[in-house]
């Protein structure tokens, strides 16, 4: 069986406070099938990149406020450069 990628996102509930936008229509606005919108949404695939900033600029906000990185560990911290 293979993973779910870890991408999360909030079309769904985009497409609803966008006048309850079907799927398809979605799709359609983007290039994309129905079938492939259906995917991004329950986390099966992962959009290609041209793919996520259509949806993004559809909706009018950032990528990041679409898609998310599910994997919850703390991000690294951030080399510290000392001045010697």
């Amino acid at each position: 069986m293979s993973r779910r990628p870890p991408i999360t996102n909030r079309i769904r509930e985009l497409r609803e406070q966008h006048g309850q936008m079907s799927q398809a229509a979605l799709g359609e606005a983007i290039g994309v099938t129905r079938q492939t919108i259906i995917a991004i949404e329950q986390g099966r695939y992962s959009p290609s990149l041209e793919s996520a900033f259509r949806i993004a600029r559809l909706f009018g906000v950032g990528v990041e406020d679409v898609f998310g990185w599910a994997d919850e560990r703390p991000a690294a911290s951030p080399p510290v450069w000392k001045r010697e």
